[in-house]
């Protein structure tokens, strides 16, 4: 996901089942929805879907299953 200021511009996705997740992330850029939005809707696992919020936690920065990056 493409984030400016907690605002998110696009997505992009590539596998057998992308289609079936790029509609959530093309509804919250109409909804105006930002990545902490997407994390804290409910995405039971194990889903496609949930991919797209763990996706939209490390974003954020708030997803307690990646460990943090170096800096």
């Amino acid at each position: 996901m493409s984030l400016r200021e907690g605002k998110i511009l696009g997505g992009g996705m590539v596998g057998t089942h992308a289609g079936d997740m790029i509609g959530e992330v093309a509804l919250a850029i109409e909804m105006g929805a930002d990545a902490v939005d997407i994390g804290k809707t409910i995405h039971p696992p194990p889903t496609l879907g949930e991919r797209t919020a763990k996706a939209a936690e490390v974003a954020h920065g708030s997803c307690t299953d990646v460990p943090p990056g170096r800096k």
